[in-house]
């Protein structure tokens, strides 16, 4: 049975930490990744499916944050899992935008849902609070490239969540697609396999790949693609879902194509 995670129509568009926004001079804000603004714009764009990261700070919080550290990113310093929340929440992403937390995002947008790589080992038992806290086990789809980070989660997981491949279940998938076996991966775990087009110079995505995944009843998602006629190619090629930067573009493909399933994920206000 495929997971409520899962059961849109593919093609699923994926906002990757919110996409890219363009201001009214048709500039892009690449710098307000992962705010609430990011998530938002795509929202209004249509999107139901959200890409994001997560790590937890020093005292348990979780925070939806690509990076270790606050440096790059925002005008804040040091490795979150060694600060206290207190201080996170004082950081500005592009000088404007508070570091959003998960439980924020997934209560802002209830119609959404979220893709969430997890980060750090300290982030496994904060995130699975949140589900608790908030109910949205059906909602979320668990990744990391972390395979032994995974595969914890996936253990402790008091209830069924979806889950994307780790390194290893890619390895598996991968091999199986050039020397077909029965079972490559356990049964029930991953449902979806979230992987790039290459790996340094090693191709990862295949047509073999994509039969052996459809095969096995897993859904093929590739990242990260922000050229049109590299989405063009993709979905020639049947995979099931697209991680992008680029939302207007994959959007613009996709209603080209008579294949955009968005919507409008409500906000909440208040």
């Amino acid at each position: 049975m495929t997971h409520a995670y899962l059961s849109s129509p593919v093609p699923v568009a994926l906002a990757h930490r919110g996409g890219w926004i363009t201001d009214d001079r048709g500039v892009r804000r690449t710098e307000l990744e992962n705010t609430a603004a990011a998530f938002q714009h795509a929202v209004d764009l249509g999107y139901t499916y959200l890409e994001t990261d997560v790590h937890a700070t020093a005292d348990g919080v979780l925070t939806a944050f690509h990076d270790a550290t606050l440096d790059r990113a925002t005008d804040g310093s040091g490795a979150i899992a060694d600060l206290p929340y207190r201080e996170v929440a004082r950081a500005r992403v592009g000088g404007s935008e508070p570091v959003p937390l998960l439980e924020d995002l997934l209560g802002s947008w209830p119609g959404a849902r979220f893709n969430i790589d997890l980060k750090a080992d300290g982030a496994v038992a904060p995130l699975i609070d949140v589900l608790r806290r908030t109910g949205a086990w059906d909602r979320v789809c668990v990744g990391s490239f972390d395979q032994r980070r995974l595969d914890r989660a996936r253990a402790l997981f008091p209830r069924p969540v979806a889950t994307s491949c780790g390194p290893v279940d890619v390895a598996r998938l991968r091999a199986a697609s050039l020397v077909p076996v029965l079972r490559p991966l356990a049964p029930g775990a991953p449902q979806c396999a979230q992987i790039p087009l290459r790996h340094g110079s090693f191709p990862v995505l295949s047509r073999d790949l994509i039969r052996t995944a459809h095969r096995l009843g897993i859904q093929v998602h590739v990242w990260t693609v922000n050229e049109p006629e590299v989405m063009d190619r993709l979905l020639d090629a049947g995979v099931d879902g697209i991680v992008t930067d680029n939302t207007t573009a994959l959007r613009e493909v996709l209603i080209r194509r008579g294949r955009w399933t968005g919507g409008r994920a409500r906000a909440h206000n208040g």
